[in-house]
């Protein structure tokens, strides 16, 4: 049986939260690491649905009603039928810190056949600094049996803040749709023992089955657009808010680390559903990479919410002519930032809310 540690860290200062349509059976694996930290749920779909959750959990449930709920018309802003209605928990949570999860993730095993505790690892490399303005050729210089390497500037080996630990899967791995097609059978078995910073100036692909972040830092800028139920596009939305992140933790001197933890992504989804959600995205992301490359933010955006305004009205100036739909997400972008500042002002704790199904 996995133990954790007698305290287990950020335990009063971290939010889990987890999108599904299911019943989260798959807690019983992760109750060892998960059971002392508070979550939110966010329902998708079917709001009548019953959604079962494990005995001995501290948890918020949030359906669509308790959404429309809460936000009133800016509940337009969060997504319907995708995973992408996460956001709406880094919304509403009152902690420092967010670790999102899917629950087709397990827990998986490192060479060793230890179980890998992800959300320890996670909030190690979140309270640890990055170094986005010089590669370490030894990747992360703070881990154990790492240091800076010769050559390295003395004045940038404090670092900076971390905002945003990005984790990594073995088995299924998260491919587009044409990718999985031509390689319906490969799986990913390779554990690599790394942790880096991704520069400045380089964008990645985000993936929020497996994703922390420092939500006083950067969480305006998690929105995970429009996408699912009356979009023209799907899958794209942990990519969207990460191309966003990295633009906004560049120009405020944030830091993105990825590599481990890694966790178990036990289940494929069907790729020819996927190229129907996709194809838009796979077409479009050839305007919007550039795009995103080209955005500069001026001085005067010092707050993650006044960054991630100017970025919603170049959307809408370069993007909107590719197609209509960038004009809406835009509108959405505006309306995301309105209803986190009503539901979290600055410099007050965010209000109590009222919650769904509350245990």
């Amino acid at each position: 049986m996995a133990t954790v540690s007698p305290t287990p860290l950020l335990k009063d200062e971290l939010d889990i939260v987890i999108p599904t349509i299911r019943n989260l059976d798959f807690l019983e694996m992760w109750r060892p690491f998960f059971q002392p930290y508070h979550l939110i749920i966010v329902q998708d779909g079917d709001p009548s649905k019953v959604i079962k959750v494990p005995e001995g959990f501290d948890y918020e449930l949030y359906n669509r009603n308790d959404i429309n709920k809460i936000l009133g018309p800016k509940a337009s802003c969060i997504s319907f039928k995708d995973s992408a209605c996460r956001c709406f928990g880094y919304m509403v949570s009152k902690k420092k810190y967010i670790y999102t999860i899917d629950d087709d993730c397990f827990v998986a095993k490192d060479p060793s056949g230890k179980d890998i505790n992800a959300l320890d690892q996670h909030i190690k490399n979140l309270l640890c600094p990055s170094t986005p303005f010089f590669f370490n050729t030894l990747y992360d210089p703070y881990r154990d049996g790492a240091d800076f390497v010769r050559g390295y500037p003395f004045s940038l080996r404090e670092g900076v803040h971390t905002a945003v630990s990005h984790g990594l899967w073995l088995n299924i791995p998260d491919y587009d749709a044409p990718t999985q097609l031509v390689k319906p059978l490969e799986r990913n078995t390779r554990y690599v023992d790394a942790i880096m910073t991704i520069p400045k100036g380089s964008l990645f692909p985000m993936c929020g089955m497996n994703l922390a972040f420092n939500r006083e830092l950067i969480g305006p800028a998690m929105y995970f657009g429009l996408m699912g139920d009356g979009q023209p596009i799907g899958r794209y939305d942990d990519m969207w808010a990460g191309w966003c992140t990295k633009v906004i933790c560049d120009h405020l001197g944030l830091g993105v680390k990825t590599g481990l933890p890694y966790i178990w992504h036990s289940k494929a989804s069907n790729p020819f559903v996927n190229l129907k959600k996709e194809y838009k995205g796979i077409y479009w992301q050839e305007e919007l990479i550039p795009f995103f490359q080209s955005v500069t933010l001026p001085k005067d955006c010092t707050t993650v919410q006044k960054c991630y305004i100017e970025i919603s009205k170049q959307v809408k100036v370069k993007l909107g002519k590719v197609d209509d739909y960038f004009n809406k997400l835009a509108d959405a972008m505006v309306t995301w930032i309105e209803a986190w500042d009503e539901l979290n002002p600055s410099g007050v704790k965010p209000a109590e809310l009222p919650n769904g199904a509350s245990k």
